[in-house]
């Protein structure tokens, strides 16, 4: 399940009580509990910390913090054998390195989640656990194995509590358009891919975006990332409600496209709570964003496009069936996400959604959003269909074809 997948339609007015009863819980209880216990290391922590005290043809390793740039020119002074070396001694601190080679990552990446698949085999064995336990941990190693695949790219790797992943379509090294799918709530390494309503997860709608990119121009070099590398709501509690995870996620996905190879253009497509991230993200996203499109948005936590601060072309669609318009558009201090993207005043250019059936269906082959999204994502945006009577996007067709004539 992802992304608000399949709830029941919220009533306004309960909501609004839930927000004032939220509002008191807040006032009596306090936001935070602080802990004195210091807790043990996590798994990207313990590998982090082992890079920091490593070594490799008699140098110190450099900061795995450092800038990107410094990162790079230090992998670059490696031959191939010390590289590969340093992904088998330090997986997950590589796998998670901006600066070291993609290629690399991919490559530490499958090291950790080997890892990781051993260690949930022994967990489903494990008489500590309780059943169910053991059947969960069984799940994730299902899952590992499955990501375990030689022609799957993994680009970030964390097993840590529910796990964060992306995944590549394409070759990112040499692409000339990029496009990151941001999916929402629910989304994790056991709900980053599924077999029923493939196209409500993440690697469903990125794979699916993929091909109509490659059926949209051939010629064109794309590549596309399923983006789960950041901490989503669980479900329609407190954290959907908020920004705070989305804050969270704004800082990674940020920190993901300043550090991407090349300089071609990168599209975002920022499914539900998805977009409420890449709204947080947006004015600190660098140039290169040329294009932010949401479908299904609960809110882009601003009142207009305008206050987004970006340079890039913000884009929304919404079916008519999706359920997520009967969600109350406002912000109310921490609560709430402020106005609907695709109403008149906010300013977006409003995509036609055809045949995209509710919430999850946005990604799904033939509708016109998937293809809308594919002819963002390889520039031919002459070719958008836009919803019906949107004078704003109609208007920002007619002056790209303007231009286009100068």
């Amino acid at each position: 399940m992802t992304s608000f997948d399949s709830p029941p339609q919220l009533n306004v007015w309960r909501a609004l009580l839930a927000l004032a009863v939220v509002f008191v819980m807040l006032a009596t209880t306090g936001w935070t509990v602080v802990r004195n216990h210091r807790a043990a290391a996590t798994p990207l922590e313990a590998s982090l910390s082992a890079w920091e005290r490593g070594s490799i043809g008699g140098r110190a390793l450099p900061d795995p913090g450092a800038a990107p740039a410094r990162l790079a020119r230090f992998f670059a002074s490696l031959d191939v054998h010390q590289r590969h070396r340093l992904a088998a001694r330090h997986p997950l601190a590589v796998g998670n390195m901006n600066g070291a080679p993609v290629r690399l990552r991919y490559r530490a990446n499958h090291i950790a989640l080997d890892e990781a698949r051993e260690t949930e085999r022994q967990r489903m064995h494990d008489e500590r656990l309780s059943p169910a336990g053991q059947h969960e941990a069984g799940r994730r190693m299902h899952r590992y194995e499955d990501l375990l695949h030689k022609d799957r790219q993994i680009l970030a790797f964390d097993p840590l509590g529910a796990g964060r992943i992306a995944e590549v379509f394409g070759d990112l090294g040499k692409a000339q358009r990029v496009s990151v799918v941001v999916p929402g709530v629910d989304t994790d390494v056991l709900n980053f891919q599924r077999t029923d309503r493939e196209f409500s997860a993440p690697v469903g709608m990125a794979r699916s975006l993929y091909l109509e990119e490659r059926a949209a121009s051939p010629s064109t070099r794309t590549a596309v990332i399923a983006w789960a590398d950041y901490t989503a709501p669980s479900g329609l509690g407190m954290d959907a409600a908020t920004g705070v995870r989305a804050e969270e996620g704004a800082v990674r996905l940020n920190t993901l496209v300043r550090t991407l190879p090349g300089r071609s253009p990168i599209a975002l497509y920022c499914h539900s709570y998805g977009s409420v991230v890449c709204g947080v993200a947006a004015d600190t996203l660098p140039s290169r964003v040329s294009d932010i499109a949401v479908a299904g948005s609960p809110g882009m936590r601003v009142a207009n496009a305008s206050q987004l601060h970006t340079s890039a072309r913000v884009w929304a669609t919404r079916d008519s069936d999706d359920w997520i318009q009967d969600v109350p558009y406002m912000e109310v201090g921490w609560l709430g996400h402020g106005a609907d993207p695709v109403s008149s005043g906010f300013g977006a250019r409003v995509l036609s959604a055809w045949g995209a059936k509710g919430h999850a269906g946005y990604f799904e082959p033939g509708t016109e959003s998937l293809r809308n999204f594919a002819e963002i994502g390889v520039g031919a945006y002459r070719a958008v269909s836009c919803a019906h009577e949107d004078d704003v996007c109609q208007k920002g067709l007619s002056d790209m074809a303007e231009a286009g004539r100068a």
